[in-house]
């Protein structure tokens, strides 16, 4: 069986790739390495550096490989860059999937496993979230995700592609031997950011906002390890691709960390100070965001390996220790 994962090259996508060919899947990736890296593309994986807007290209590859199912990553992810370029998250995200569903039709590809997103949902005062709450994002990253997943209602509709979009929040960690883990530049989420501190390369970490209604002042968010994550996607695919059913599913632990506990946490892993800035909130900055996974753990048989935030940030902790400095394409 041959998977192609498109946005292989990127911080979930390499991991989907390892694992994969660790299962015994044939793996094909295509990334533009627009955000990827390629030296974190496993060896064993059918590279082409294609963007996924480049139809004639992304059919080529589908028809050549004989791809049996595609697990889509390729988008850009930034909410508050996304605020400032929304246009630009749009022709990415919206216009890149629209032309990799309609190059899947053309192809005769009639499964895609999607990586969507929490932020479809908006902001909530009932905790935790599951699949029918309303969506009503608040950002434009969200909303084109939210996009892409009525496009692909229409397009199991018109087309028979059957889908499954995963909504989840906050992924974290590393592959377990430290080959490869989150690399982005620049940095915005917290564990690689709180790392950064006993690597050397800042001072402090800081924190937006210590006056939400939560036990100690500081936001909770819903962390998920990435080995987890991907184990989810994979039995995703085999289940639509059993059951010819399209549906949604959220992933996430069913319970939060604050801040202020994830820096704690980070402080027993690497024995670091990790001295702390408290700042002013940021705007549209929820005190809470946590997912019921009920759904993927009746449906899906979905069990996590890492319910435990130390072994989250222990695989990260693992990551970069070894890479300082992340990945780079230059003089690749």
């Amino acid at each position: 069986m041959n998977v192609l994962v498109t946005g292989g090259a990127g911080y979930i996508g390499s991991h989907a790739v390892k694992i994969l060919l660790e299962r015994g899947y044939q793996v094909t990736v295509i990334d533009n390495l627009s955000t990827g890296y390629l030296q974190a593309i496993d060896s064993r994986a059918h590279f082409y550096q294609v963007d996924i807007r480049d139809g004639e290209q992304v059919v080529e590859v589908l028809e050549k490989e004989k791809i049996d199912a595609v697990i889509h990553f390729a988008a850009f992810s930034l909410v508050g860059e996304s605020m400032k370029i929304p246009l630009h998250y749009y022709e990415n995200n919206v216009y890149g999937t629209k032309v990799l569903l309609h190059s899947m039709a053309k192809a005769h590809v009639k499964t895609i496993v999607f990586s969507s997103t929490a932020a479809v949902y908006g902001n909530h005062e009932e905790m935790p979230i599951t699949e029918t709450f309303n969506t009503n994002p608040t950002n434009a990253y969200g909303e084109t995700k939210l996009a892409m997943e009525k496009m692909m209602k229409w397009a199991d509709i018109a087309h028979g592609i059957k889908y499954i979009a995963l909504r989840y929040f906050n992924v974290a960690g590393a592959y377990h031997t430290g080959e490869i883990g989150e690399s982005h530049n620049p940095e915005t989420h917290l564990i690689p950011l709180i790392l950064q501190v006993p690597l050397g390369k800042r001072e402090a970490i800081n924190i937006f906002g210590n006056d939400y209604d939560t036990p100690d002042g500081t936001c909770i968010r819903d962390y998920i390890h990435v080995e987890d994550l991907i184990e989810a996607h994979i039995l995703a695919m085999n289940h639509v691709l059993e059951t010819r059913k399209s549906t949604v599913y959220n992933l996430g632990s069913g319970e939060g960390y604050s801040v202020l506990e994830m820096i704690s946490a980070a402080r027993e892993v690497t024995k670091h100070p990790i001295p702390s800035i408290i700042l002013e909130r940021r705007d549209g900055d929820p005190a809470r965001l946590i997912a019921s996974s009920q759904k993927a753990e009746n449906e899906l048989k979905w069990v996590r390996k890492y319910p435990n935030v130390i072994d989250i940030i222990e695989s990260a902790w693992n990551f970069h220790s070894k890479h300082k400095d992340g990945f780079s394409n230059e003089n690749l």
